[in-house]
Order: C-alpha cells, then structure tokens, then sequence
C-alpha cells in the first residue's frame, strides 16, 4: 500500500502558498559522509519581506494550545505520540569539536532551539506508525530579534557544519551532514534544514544506524513555531512542510485573534 501525501487542511481567511520540495540528504554511510555534496537553497526570509513588529499580548495557555497541529491535520498514518524515541538519547546526546555543529546537537537534544530563556508555551508530538518518525511540535515566545538571530545562525550551519564527526554519550562515532530544506513562504521569517547523524552500533564501527531529521523554525512577530521530524527509516519531507505550514497559518490566525479581543 503507498504512502499517502501528508495533507493540509485550512485555516478560514488564510491562503496556502505553494509547497515546495525539500533538499534530502538521506541516509548517510561513515565512508560516503565526508564527500557527500551540500545543496544550494535560497534565503531564509522572502526577499522584500519586513519582519512584523506589530505589538501584539502574549499568548495565554488556550491560544497558545489552538495554535498546535494535531494527528488528525496530517492524516495517516500520524497519531498521538506515545512518548520520546528512542534515539533521542542514543544518538543526539552528543558533542562535536566545533562550537556550532556542537551547538546544534544540544539545541536538538534539549528541544531549546531558541535558547533557554525562550519561552516555549505548548508542544505536542506525534508519531507515525509506518515508518516510526516522530514530530515534536513548540509554540514559542520570543522577541523577534531573538528568533531572527538563531534563524540567521541555522542558516550558516550548511556552511559551518555541512560535514563533521561528533561523539555519543556512550563514546561511539558519529558522523553528520546538515544541508538547507527548501520551505513555503511562510510567516515572517523562516529556516529549514535536513540533518543526517550515522552512529556506529558496535566499537569496531562495523555497523552504523542513521538518523534523518527535518528541522524547522518560522517567526510569526514575536511568536516562533519550532519542529522537528526525524527517524530511523523514512523521514517524509511533505509531512515536515504540511506541519510547518499548517502551523504557521493557525498561530498566525490566533495571534490576529488574540489583537481583535484587545
């Protein structure tokens, strides 16, 4: 039976931009890692495109809460997690050498893309049971020159940190490629990257797993959504842009919401 495409559903008033195809590394081998080629892909932030600065209430709980995806927006096979993966400790808690590629591990593993002092105001995960991926989805409260920061620093990772080696927790060898993902033009400011980590299952490194993770970050004013989408086989980018934009549109909409009340 084929996968089917993950699907958007609406948010009344708002239009849906195009999607588009998201670049792929796919599943890296320890020999190959170091001469695998990084993608070309275009800004993070649509040319022309002033961030929003509209002064705008913080979320409460509810709002914050609506503004989430559900099982139900991207259809089968996606259903309500049933708890962290398990490579999550297994192959993302790790350190690499240089500062951003280390960086970019921690962030991943902590699920604090933005920062500690970032406000992270709802999540939820979900789980897709044909292929085992895993969502973790965040709706996050930070000002906006924040958020721009650490857009701007994902942005540079394809080039910082294209390939490098990093160490497990339990001192096995990992290798990780991070190219650029292509995004829809959505909210203010957005950044897309597909991350590949192979991690040797056995001290003499004759066997590796690989993990694949879409990553993903969209600024609506001086709110964030934050994703990701990883997994041991197949990584769905259409179900990683479905999210992002589906996302996108419903905080958009609770954030005019929420101004409309004031």
């Amino acid at each position: 039976m084929p996968r089917p495409p993950a699907r958007v559903l609406t948010v009344p008033v708002l239009a849906l931009g195009t999607l588009l195809s998201a670049t792929a590394c796919g599943a890296l081998e320890p020999e190959s890692a170091a001469k695998a080629p990084v993608s070309a892909a275009p800004s993070a932030s649509a040319p022309g495109t002033e961030p929003s600065r509209a002064s705008a209430p913080a979320l409460t709980e509810a709002q914050a809460q609506a503004a989430l995806i559900t099982e139900a927006d991207l259809g089968e096979p996606w259903t309500a997690t049933r708890g962290a993966a398990t490579w999550r400790d297994s192959m993302l808690k790790a350190t690499a050498k240089k500062a951003d590629c280390r960086r970019l591990l921690d962030s991943l593993y902590a699920e604090q893309l933005l920062g500690p002092e970032a406000r992270t105001r709802a999540v939820t995960g979900l789980d897709d049971d044909w292929d085992g991926a895993q969502i973790r989805y965040q709706v996050v409260d930070h000002p906006a020159e924040e958020v721009d920061r650490t857009l701007a620093w994902l942005k540079s990772l394809p080039r910082e940190c294209a390939e490098f080696t990093a160490v497990t927790a339990t001192g096995r060898t990992a290798y990780a490629q991070v190219v650029e993902a292509d995004l829809p033009d959505i909210g203010d400011a957005r950044q897309g990257l597909r991350i590949g980590l192979s991690v040797a299952t056995t001290p003499e490194g004759d066997d590796w797993t690989t993990l694949t993770l879409d990553l993903v970050a969209v600024r609506v004013g001086d709110d964030a959504i934050v994703l990701t989408n990883g997994g041991l086989g197949e990584v769905p980018s259409d179900a990683t842009r479905a999210a992002a934009e589906l996302g996108t549109q419903r905080l958009t909409e609770v954030r005019r919401q929420g101004r409309a009340q004031v």
